[in-house]
């Protein structure tokens, strides 16, 4: 995927570097994945969501609503999933409790669903970090990188696996072949040679999932997240085939807010295209979500566009002038935590310094109205964390998902396939609202490089998933990436492969498309960053 030199990408085309599918791992060298498949685990989480938001709109008593939902979840006394009613009602429970911002509850003493409920039951953005969680009784403590005979072993006699293997890890039990798993070196050699593909590897999903190694195990074999390691991109969480791993919400304490009266404005980010159906357009959406309570809506691409223009600018200033060896766009927190760390102290400086779409649109709403309470709403769970950052708390009161909104939307029983008011919305160019997929962003820069300084070449490389961005990012430290823009996502396929996204991969990534090319203005004017942000 890398070579060692950058690519010219000449007056704003972009070379593809990836199918257009939804990646989730890998196997023989071909992404794989299960999202885009409306799963048990899907509806599970849509109708927590859904019973969480239904109280906060409507409770009269909270406490005992919120202690009702697990046997919402599962009625009466046959289980659904489970092998035990009461373990899939224990899941339940503590996937409510992170539904509503709070930690699980420990597995050594009694604790009450609602324990914790009155510090949550506020109108403030609101969590108890880490923002990733697993809950340990819906783990199914799967193995890790174990190779294992299958029943498709037919004892040939050839036994090229025992042959090719380098420990001698191999040898034939009752006419099959079988791995001594204290001797195998775990290389796959044998594998690799198998006539008859009967050697399994075994892999824990949401470790495969990982780019950065931090799924770990516990003392009983349950995955663990390395909160050191973690940069909260969530696929993980949507990679786990039993739901364990999920993320701490915020739409609970911004209903709360809602109905408190506050004047709470929505910044929409450009993959909500598509999100919530084929036909349903963002003018839709924007009346939809003013009949949930939001006092306006704006777009985050229009953060988009000040971003292009700032790393346009940028990359032309301090990247061709020589001062940087290159120049990381900074929109993915996730690709931002995980550049910072890789990269030594002198090379920090090559993460941009603008701001994220996010953060510049919820700056530029309250610049406006200082008395707004910005809910930034998006595909993104690492966004959660960045929101929580000290510089940015002041800036962004809530994140919700579109996963999120889609609960809230039928908790209070607005169907967007079948809804009618629409309310127009013009925040943004074309540039901005293609930040949404991979390599969006970096065609953005590219084009207001190409109008600004019609004269600069521009150099771009882009990694998508964490662990081509480690790649990536350590080419760059040795030198073999100077003079490039680079863009990197942590999820494969850009935002749109969020953790809070609504459809498949390839569907949400062709309604952005389309809601770029029909995009009136094509690149922001110049002038645009002469907005006053505070």
């Amino acid at each position: 995927m890398f070579g060692s030199v950058c690519k010219l990408i000449s007056k704003g085309d972009l070379i593809k570097r990836r199918k257009d599918i939804e990646p989730s791992q890998k196997k023989n060298g071909e992404w794989i994945c299960m999202r885009g498949i409306e799963t048990p685990i899907t509806k599970l989480r849509r109708q927590v969501f859904t019973e969480v938001a239904k109280v906060a709109f409507d409770s009269k008593n909270i406490n005992d609503d919120i202690e009702a939902i697990p046997y919402k979840i599962t009625p009466g006394d046959v289980p659904l999933y489970r092998e035990s009613i009461y373990r899939e009602r224990a899941i339940a429970a503590e996937r409510v409790r992170l539904a509503m911002g709070l930690s699980l509850r420990p597995e050594n003493r009694p604790v009450h669903v609602t324990s914790g409920l009155s510090e949550s039951n506020i109108s403030d953005k609101y969590y108890e970090p880490p923002l990733m969680q697993v809950i340990p009784s819906a783990c199914d403590m799967c193995e890790h990188n174990v190779y294992e005979v299958s029943n498709q072993c037919r004892g040939c006699v050839a036994h090229p696996c025992m042959e090719v293997c380098p420990k001698g890890a191999i040898s034939m039990v009752n006419g099959r072949s079988f791995i001594d798993k204290e001797k195998c070196i775990k290389c796959g050699k044998c594998k690799a040679i198998c006539p008859y593909d009967a050697i399994a590897k075994k892999v824990r999903p949401c470790a495969s999932a990982c780019g950065v190694n931090a799924i770990e195990s516990d003392e009983q074999g349950r995955a663990r997240i390395n909160e050191e390691k973690c940069v909260s991109c969530g696929q993980c969480m949507v990679s786990c085939p039993f739901g364990a791993i999920a993320d701490k919400s915020q739409f609970f304490q911004l209903i709360r807010a809602i109905k408190k009266g506050d004047k709470v404005v929505a910044a929409v980010a450009p993959a909500v295209v598509g999100q919530f159906g084929k036909d349903v357009t963002l003018w839709k959406i924007k009346a939809a979500l003013k009949d949930l309570g939001f006092s306006d809506v704006h777009e985050v691409a229009l953060g988009a566009d000040i971003g292009a223009i700032t790393e346009a600018h940028h990359y032309v200033d301090k990247v061709k002038s020589g001062e940087l060896p290159f120049l990381l766009t900074s929109c993915c927190p996730s690709w931002s935590v995980l550049a910072k760390r890789v990269l030594s102290e002198e090379l920090a400086e090559t993460v941009s310094n603008s701001l994220t779409p996010m953060v510049a649109t919820a700056r530029s709403i309250k610049q406006k109205d200082p008395e707004a309470r910005v809910v930034f709403i998006g595909p993104c769970a690492s966004k959660k964390l960045e929101a929580s950052r000290r510089s940015v708390r002041s800036d962004v009161d809530f994140v919700i998902t579109f996963e999120e909104l889609a609960a809230m939307f039928e908790a209070k029983g607005i169907d967007l396939t079948h809804y009618d008011k629409e309310e127009p919305v013009h925040d943004a160019t074309g540039a901005g609202r293609g930040y949404a997929v991979a390599t969006g962003v970096a065609a953005a820069i590219e084009k207001c490089i190409n109008e600004y300084y019609p004269d600069v070449d521009v150099f771009i490389e882009h990694a998508e998933g964490l662990s081509d961005c480690q790649k990536m990012l350590m080419l760059a430290k040795a030198g073999k990436k100077d003079g490039c823009l680079i863009e990197g996502m942590a999820c494969p396929g850009g935002c749109v492969a969020g953790a809070g996204t609504n459809i498949p991969i390839p569907q949400a990534t062709q309604a952005v498309k389309k809601f770029v090319r029909d995009s009136t203005v094509k690149v922001p004017p110049k002038d645009l960053e002469k907005i006053d942000l505070p």
